[in-house]
């Protein structure tokens, strides 16, 4: 059975989602449907990016993904189906796709080419996206909606940490930011916990943030690993880097914002 999932900006309030169900349903009745979130922020493609790259591997291979962020058709960016890591991802030409797949390159890019069913042009998501969702789901090849294109057009790239060796004091340095803030308030850092260690090499370590009045000194485990309210560093099931607090908002509690600066010391031999 198909799976197409959905992540949009959309939200819940009005009829826009209930709309693209229905018309996925209309061409696929025992197609399995399931929401990611429908709360992005208004055209945020980072946030998009951030949620689809952290969930989209945990589906079976052959998973059809509906990205609607920005999805308008214009003259700069256009609607495009992708083949990646056996996952079929549709959305638009807008740096979202550039930014999901930022380490990873996809194995073909098609610029859709679907004849919508209504004059509007507004919500390509259900006139454009559904079509071909459900072209795929049936068994349906790429080149059939699309013409094949080698490249995005729309390329962003992600803040990557910086590493610094200051050999005069003995003292290397991980500089990052952080890249989104999830419901929790838990502030996810672009730094993984594989740079981590292998800057690390055993020694200690302070974490710095918060115009570097803010301070921790360990990572824990799990959240509750620390008191109550304490703030905490912890690797998440992504292996990113997270600055939070147990049973509590770290964002409210240390005032941290998307693309504030995180800066992690290491001293000695």
């Amino acid at each position: 059975m198909a799976i197409i999932t959905l992540t949009t900006d959309l939200g819940l309030k009005d009829h826009y989602v209930a709309s693209i169900k229905g018309a996925i349903f209309s061409q696929i009745p025992e197609v399995t449907i399931v929401d990611i979130t429908h709360n992005i922020e208004a055209f945020n493609i980072s946030q998009a990016a951030f949620v689809i790259r952290n969930c989209y591997k945990n589906f079976p291979q052959g998973s059809i993904h509906i990205l609607g962020v920005d999805a308008e058709l214009s003259l700069e960016n256009s609607h495009l189906a992708v083949f990646s890591n056996g996952h079929y991802f549709i959305g638009t030409d807008n740096g979202c796709f550039s930014l999901l797949f930022d380490e990873l390159k996809p194995e073909k890019i098609v610029e859709l080419n679907i004849s919508q069913n209504t004059d509007s042009l507004t919500f390509p998501i259900k006139d454009v996206f559904v079509i071909a969702a459900c072209h795929i789901a049936r068994g349906g090849s790429l080149e059939i909606i699309g013409k094949e294109i080698n490249e995005f057009k729309d390329v962003k790239t992600e803040l990557k940490p910086v590493i610094e060796h200051e050999s005069e004091i003995n003292k290397d340095i991980i500089k990052g930011a952080v890249i989104y803030i999830d419901s929790y308030g838990n502030a996810a850092t672009n730094i993984n916990k594989k740079l981590f260690e292998q800057e690390r090499k055993g020694r200690n370590f302070i974490i710095l943030f918060g115009r570097e009045n803010e301070k921790i000194s360990k990572i824990v485990e799990k959240y509750k690993d620390a008191h109550e309210g304490e703030k905490l560093a912890i690797f998440g099931t992504n292996g990113m880097l997270e600055i939070a607090q147990n049973k509590g908002r770290a964002t409210d509690l240390l005032g941290l914002k998307l693309h504030d600066y995180i800066r992690i010391e290491f001293k000695g031999e």
